[in-house]
């Protein structure tokens, strides 16, 4: 099955832009995933191509009319999910990117100037997703970097099937620390339990690093990851003994 991801937005030329490089450009050429665009302006209804208009209630800047949005969401095939880019929406996970990933793609809602007038999301099926506690100019930059992170996990890929399983979030924990050759630069060395070949140290080692580095830089993602382990049977059997 090839992901297939469709971009509702005002500037389609900016796709596939850094998604037409590396991993996901080569992958897109062996037909591994696709990717088309659909241009909101072509579906305005008065001779001057008017996507939006000012708020109502009055206010700064502009808003992206429901009609002319539903009109271009209704010319996109049913059958994927579809997600707006916005501020205001759900906090982008990788347990959402991995879900994503594994069906059958997805059709990307951009916004421009405030955003979207709020009955577009009461009249159509619409997931509302945020990639960060800041703005943006648009959402075009929040899709690139949904569709990178949901087209990297699309099987053949990456090189290894195992490459996007030890990672940062996947488990609940920041990655573990990495090294590489030399063994020595700067007087800095690589950890010994790294070169001792003994597979079980080394399991040992990066477990605890990656405790450690989540507990200290991202509390947040420690507390939760804390919380799951408590309430699962094994977590709690470990708590237990660790108390």
């Amino acid at each position: 099955m090839t992901f297939a991801a469709t971009i509702v937005t005002l500037y389609p030329e900016m796709f596939p832009g850094p998604l037409g490089i590396s991993l996901a450009g080569r992958a897109l050429r062996e037909g591994r995933w696709s990717l088309d665009t659909v241009q909101i302006r072509d579906f305005a209804i008065d001779r001057h191509r008017t996507v939006d208009d000012t708020p109502a209630g009055g206010g700064a800047g502009m808003v992206l009319r429901a009609d002319v949005l539903a009109a271009a969401l209704d010319s996109v095939g049913p059958g994927r999910p579809v997600l707006a880019m916005t501020p205001r929406g759900a906090p982008l996970t990788q347990a959402r990117v991995r879900a994503l990933a594994a069906g059958p793609g997805a059709v990307v809602l951009c916004g421009r100037f405030e955003g979207f007038d709020e009955r577009i999301f009461e009249a159509r099926e619409i997931e509302e997703v945020s990639i960060g506690d800041y703005i943006l100019s648009g959402g075009e930059m929040g899709a690139l970097v949904l569709l990178d992170a949901c087209i990297r996990l699309v099987p053949g890929v990456m090189g290894a099937p195992s490459s996007g399983m030890d990672e940062s979030f996947e488990t609940g924990l920041l990655e573990y620390p990495q090294y590489t050759r030399p063994v020595e630069w700067e007087g800095r060395t690589i950890p010994e339990v790294l070169r001792s070949g003994d597979h079980a140290r080394i399991e040992a080692w990066r477990r605890r690093q990656a405790e450690t580095d989540t507990r200290l830089r991202r509390p947040d993602l420690w507390e939760r990851h804390e919380g799951a382990r408590v309430q699962s049977p094994s977590g709690a059997q470990r708590r237990t003994r660790d108390e």
